[in-house]
């Protein structure tokens, strides 16, 4: 990876009410603090604040993060749970 390239994250955030949000970022914390000021964060999060960042998995570039973002999204709550669990 060359020092141009940025290292993109799959992210799932729960929400106060135990939801869970589902996205891609190449900046952890300013993409949660976004979500927190509503102003640039996810509609998602206009019912309940974001409580914290469940999981993480780095990718080398988005298009590979988007993919895994989808198939991530996919997935039934109970198997997002047993993905969290596995980190």
């Amino acid at each position: 990876m060359s020092l141009n390239e940025k290292k993109w994250f799959v992210y799932i955030t729960e929400a106060e009410n135990g939801y869970l949000y589902t996205g891609i970022t190449t900046d952890l914390a300013r993409r949660f603090s976004e979500h927190q000021t509503k102003q640039a964060g996810a509609k998602f999060f206009n019912i309940s604040p974001p409580k914290k960042i469940v999981f993480h998995e780095p990718h080398s570039n988005r298009s590979s993060a988007s993919k895994r973002e989808a198939s991530i999204k996919k997935l039934s709550r109970k198997e997002k749970i047993a993905l969290i669990k596995q980190e």
